[in-house]
């Protein structure tokens, strides 16, 4: 079992960023791992560890936001398809002359 947790979380004041700020960190805590700023990822070894942990998300939700979690199998998750865009490669340094008087 794998499961995504998507939010979109208001981050206008002080507060709010504390809140979205707490939730993600409370997700690394609990097991998951950043897929995208706002989707994480989590493997779950059965349907009832699931359970547990969305549980523990319903806990830890924020005022306000919206939460969403989707849970799919091992065999669904096999079949994602993940495109990256290319990094940009840092240019070489130029040598040069160093000339002595």
């Amino acid at each position: 079992m794998w499961l995504f947790v998507f939010f979109d979380l208001p981050t206008e004041t002080p507060k709010d960023r504390k809140n979205a700020s707490g939730f993600r960190n409370n997700l690394l805590k609990d097991g998951y791992s950043m897929m995208q700023y706002s989707v994480y990822v989590r493997h779950c070894a059965s349907s009832e560890s699931a359970d547990v942990h969305e549980k523990r998300i319903n806990k830890l939700l924020p005022p306000l936001g919206k939460v969403s979690i989707l849970r799919i199998t091992d065999k669904q998750y096999g079949n994602i398809i993940n495109f990256w865009g290319k990094s940009e490669v840092p240019k070489s340094p130029q040598p040069v002359q160093l000339e002595l008087f």
